[in-house]
């Protein structure tokens, strides 16, 4: 299949979202154009705040090459990722993103990924939701755990 082609199916799959009940995002993981997986937003049919399109494909995608290393795959999602996917996108080291719409266009109908793009920048304590550091000594233990641990699975 063609990028356009690719990038049809996830805006195909980001219409048939809606007329089902779930937020308008699809998303397509294609290898050499074909298709691995695809999928669309769940949240509010899953009551799953993280199904949103990408991450449900990356997951799919994953079980279905039996990795969790995408390497020469590709993204296609009917909408630029908010920063949860596109972190999920950049652990699952998928080669490039394309997207048929951006952050603004999902603002302008409610969807305000901006918000949190903005909150990752600023220091913990500056966040609208507060964070503190809470017994670190003994969180370090599994840290140390992992690094002396010579038969680990990097990733």
């Amino acid at each position: 299949m063609t990028n356009k082609e690719l990038m049809r199916r996830a805006i195909e799959l980001s219409k048939m979202s809606v007329q089902n009940g779930g937020g308008p995002f699809g998303a397509v993981i294609a290898c050499n154009g074909k298709i691995v997986a695809e999928g669309s937003n769940c949240v509010t049919l899953d009551c799953d705040p993280t199904a949103h399109a990408e991450v449900s494909t990356i997951r799919k995608a994953c079980k279905a090459l039996k990795t969790f290393d995408l390497s020469g795959c590709e993204i296609y999602t009917s909408c630029e990722p908010c920063p949860m996917c596109f972190g999920a996108i950049y652990w699952a080291h998928l080669d490039k993103i394309y997207m048929g719409n951006d952050r603004k266009d999902a603002a302008k109908i409610g969807f305000d990924d901006d918000f949190i793009y903005q909150e990752i920048a600023l220091s913990p304590e500056q966040r609208e939701k507060p964070s503190e550091i809470l017994l670190r000594d003994e969180a370090l233990e599994a840290f140390r755990m992992w690094e002396e641990k010579e038969d680990k699975t990097e990733y």
